[in-house]
């Protein structure tokens, strides 16, 4: 009897079910035949059934005691997130990913899905069919309803993934594990959800085109599904807006190579130089706009409007060359900084333009010019300090953060003092596992 420990798959391919008998055989058989000749790692097939009440569950487990690296997972309750929670949760692989059981997408799509979580390169990536490299064949109803729902997304959470509903997903082991408590959804607005708690907690997610055919069979109820998830946004927008969800914490627990930041010990006289010709361009940017509007608008909003195009141009330009940070981290917070700064700057000018008019009323326009430049001078010294020592402080002394690749929990991490549990946690649904005579490819 062979006794030595079973290596756990690269990766666990999830397929949901429910009431799928017709056309699970094919999709099973179909999928594992790709797996054992095309895809180069280690992969498991699981069939997650959800309650299905029309056979489903006995073609799952006669095709897991037939085909060799199938597994089934069978919940007595209904929900596709449900379905994938659980399983992802139970898996013991590296990447965990899904698909629908209708093989809309085409399985060429899996490696490049796959392979950026395997290098350590993104912790989730999921395939779209709005990129421009995507080639998909719906019919014009479901395209509109795609691209407006995207289009919510984007409106109402601040969403920048372009397909949330693409049923073609992945995820890192030790991500799955830090967001699925997190995620309050048990059926088809799980995915959302979980693309939308990964964006916010600042982790990576890639996205792959992919050649998508729509199944003329699909019996989702698309109002049901559309009120659904209509109340899935507005429930997390209040729970962000409330700080209801620890965050901050998934990204303490996660190595996350999508922050960039300045190279240690950047020293003071590159920043002071990099500033300096920065500042010398918006200085310059600064006076040809204020000579071509204090002709229509007049001196104070020539030069208010002149110093706000100038700053925000500064800002950003600072951020990248002078204190070498890149990347969406802290990006609004640090323009909203930015924007203070530049109200102080606003009132050192403003305020010299008003003492020169109070003082020399007929002043000329070269007089005037002269006084606001000396003044931005002033400002321009201040600006360097306040974004040095509060704008982007600490920017020169953290350390980029080395992507790596990520290990297999032994279990679920348990819930941690202060995060909400897993509502799937709290559910009767009871679920049983038809176990394979080990791993294949």
């Amino acid at each position: 009897m062979d006794t030595s420990p079973v290596t756990p798959p690269v990766l666990d391919l999830v397929i949901p079910v429910y009431n799928e008998a017709r056309g699970l055989e094919h999709a099973v058989r179909t999928v594992r035949a790709f797996l054992d000749s095309r895809f180069p790692y280690p992969a498991r097939l699981t069939v997650a059934d959800n309650a299905s009440t029309d056979g489903t569950l006995a073609v799952a487990r006669r095709l897991a005691a037939e085909l060799p690296g199938v597994r089934v997972l069978h919940l007595d309750a209904k929900g596709r997130g449900r379905a994938l929670h659980t399983a992802w949760l139970g898996s013991d692989a590296q990447v965990l990913a899904y698909m629908d059981v209708d093989l809309s997408t085409d399985l060429a799509a899996l490696l490049p899905l796959v392979a950026p979580l395997i290098s350590g390169h993104s912790h989730l990536a999921i395939g779209t069919r709005l990129a421009r490299g995507s080639r998909v064949v719906r019919g014009p109803k479901r395209e509109v309803i795609s691209r407006g729902y995207n289009l919510m997304l984007r409106g109402a959470l601040a969403a920048r993934f372009s397909d949330a509903q693409c049923g073609f997903k992945a995820i890192r082991s030790d991500a799955a594990h830090e967001l699925l408590p997190l995620v309050a959804d048990t059926g088809w607005f799980f995915d959302t959800e979980l693309l939308v708690l990964a964006e916010k907690a600042g982790l990576r997610i890639h996205e792959v085109p992919v050649d998508w055919v729509d199944d003329p069979d699909s019996r989702v109820d698309i109002v049901a599904t559309a009120l659904a998830d209509l109340r899935g946004t507005i429930r997390i927008g209040r729970d962000l807006l409330a700080g209801r969800l620890p965050l901050a914490e998934v990204a303490e627990h996660l190595p996350r190579p999508s922050r960039s930041s300045a190279p240690p010990g950047r020293p003071l006289l590159h920043q002071l130089l990099r500033f300096a010709l920065i500042g010398v361009a918006s200085t310059l940017a600064y006076v040809l706009l204020y000579l071509v509007l204090a002709g229509p608008f007049g001196a104070q909003l020539a030069n208010v409007t002149a110093l706000l195009v100038t700053a925000v141009a500064n800002t950003a330009a600072n951020r990248r060359l002078t204190f070498g940070l890149r990347g969406p981290d802290r990006l609004a917070r640090q323009h909203g900084q930015g924007l203070l700064v530049f109200g102080v700057a606003w009132s050192l000018t403003a305020g010299s333009l008003a003492v020169l008019h109070q003082t020399a009323p007929g002043a000329s326009r070269a007089v005037e010019l002269s006084v606001l430049v000396a003044a931005n001078l002033g400002a321009t010294v201040l600006r360097f300090l306040l974004l040095r020592a509060w704008v982007f402080r600490g920017s020169s002394s953290r350390a980029t953060a080395t992507p790596t690749t990520p290990t297999v929990p032994a279990a679920s991490r348990p819930d941690r003092p202060g995060r909400p549990p897993a509502p799937y946690r709290a559910d009767a649904a009871r679920t049983t596992t038809t176990s394979v005579p080990g791993e294949h490819r």
